[in-house]
């Protein structure tokens, strides 16, 4: 494993052989006909989806899984930089040690499905060097077919796939378990952690295993980002005492730790360059200062240029798992925000359904359950108080008078790629008849 691994512990998974559930097929010639030749089971659902993914995406059973690798200086920097680095050990404590008693590897991956930091058995790591499971190399589902780590990535859950459910053949002798990790800060992918091997090393509880670490690597970060907000508040307390006028301290993901003179929402969607100043939801144009772990935003008093008239949102989707909002106009000025995956959700229903919905209707889009009204209410309560004055109520919608643009990506899959809402899944099919 790279520098930064710490020496790993945690608690071994037993080496004996258990019996594998049955393998759907021993190759996917065609997703297509997949369970139609009497070879087995039919595919998982995960599985069936994600062998449409990569067959579109041009990928065939007989090829290999070699990857152009990051090179060192490239490796290196993505360590660096990468938020998994933080969790390391939290990481090798649960994992590392249990794959090296079971003869498997630990894999961090980062959010493009490159090889980052990898540990466990000798010989099983030897075995990985020959599918090109190394560092720097690529296991997004477009490289490498249906895996673990690329199928976490696409759909944003936790994965096993089993032998033959993977689709290049020279997997199937491999089984992995991967589950994707989100930074608390702004819940954004930040990566996969994956255990792969043989498919006779596999206890049935590896799955439930990477889970658990996975959750308590987020509950870390978790814990981490209200330890720097609090030192951040530290810093703003005697700084905001004497300013006259409006004014906030935020974090870098916009997070306020103190205000004076208004009284702010829990976070900002806040740029992530702010240059000197940015148009903020309810604040309008704000002056911007650097701070030691954040920002000082100064809020400008005079009436903005745009005035309270009507404006346009933009719901950008082209960028995959990055969905992005921008509102022109109104009192609150221009500002544009990246948007959490299920913000992206709901912006999406209502950027459908431009007449409004509501509560039931949204939980029926996002959920398949009308029941679930209470956790949508809740959604909406916190987005309307991030995107101020953006969205209107009694039904739920964009604001009446404005123009609104829905801008789709042009392939059907990249669509919310990680989202299982009905209405998504259903909008997948038809990207071109949504353009507005």
């Amino acid at each position: 494993m790279g520098p930064a691994a710490p020496a790993p512990t945690g608690e071994p998974v037993p080496t004996r052989t258990f019996r594998e559930p049955p393998v759907p097929r021993t190759q996917p010639p065609s997703p297509r006909t997949a369970g139609s030749r009497g070879e087995g089971a039919p595919p998982r659902p995960v599985i069936d989806a994600s062998w449409r993914r990569v067959s579109r995406d041009g990928v065939v059973p007989g090829q290999g899984t070699e990857s152009e690798r990051l090179d060192r200086e490239v490796l290196e920097g993505r360590r660096r930089t990468s938020a998994l680095r933080e969790v390391l050990p939290e990481l090798g404590r649960g994992l590392a040690g249990a794959a090296q008693s079971a003869g498997q590897v630990m894999i961090v991956a980062d959010a493009e499905g490159r090889v980052l930091w990898r540990s466990g058995d000798r010989r099983t790591l030897r075995l990985a060097n020959t599918i090109s499971l190394a560092e720097g190399a690529a296991w997004e589902e477009r490289a490498t077919g249906t895996n673990a780590i690329g199928t976490a990535l696409a759909t944003g859950t936790a994965v096993q796939v089993h032998g033959g459910e993977h689709f290049v053949r020279v997997l199937h002798r491999w089984t992995c378990a991967a589950a994707p990790l989100h930074d608390p800060r702004d819940g954004e992918l930040i990566g996969v952690v994956d255990l792969s091997g043989p498919r006779s090393t596999f206890h049935p509880a590896a799955l439930a295993l990477v889970q658990s670490v996975t959750r308590l690597a987020e509950s870390e970060l978790r814990l981490r980002h209200l330890e720097s907000v609090e030192v951040l508040r530290a810093v703003a307390a005697p700084l905001l005492s004497r300013i006259g006028g409006p004014a906030l301290v935020v974090d870098p993901q916009g997070w306020v730790a103190g205000a004076t003179g208004l009284t702010p929402p829990r976070r900002l969607p806040l740029p992530g360059a702010p240059g000197d100043s940015v148009d903020l939801p309810g604040l309008g144009p704000c002056a911007v200062e650097p701070l030691p772990g954040g920002w000082l935003l100064r809020v400008r008093e005079e009436a903005p240029e745009d005035g309270d008239g009507p404006g346009r949102i933009v719901l950008d989707l082209t960028g995959g798992r990055r969905a992005v909002l921008t509102v022109a106009g109104g009192a609150g000025g221009s500002w544009s925000a990246r948007l959490s995956p299920r913000h992206a959700e709901i912006l999406y229903v209502l950027a459908v359904h431009r007449e409004g919905r509501t509560a039931a209707q949204l939980a029926l889009d996002l959920f398949g359950d009308a029941s679930r009204t209470v956790t949508v209410r809740a959604e909406l309560s916190r987005l309307r108080r991030t995107l101020h004055g953006v969205l209107d109520h009694r039904p739920y919608r964009f604001r009446d008078g404005w123009e609104t643009e829905l801008r789709l990506p042009s392939g059907p899959g990249d669509l919310l790629p990680a989202s299982r809402s009905p209405l998504v899944v259903r909008g997948r099919g038809a990207c071109d008849s949504l353009s507005p």
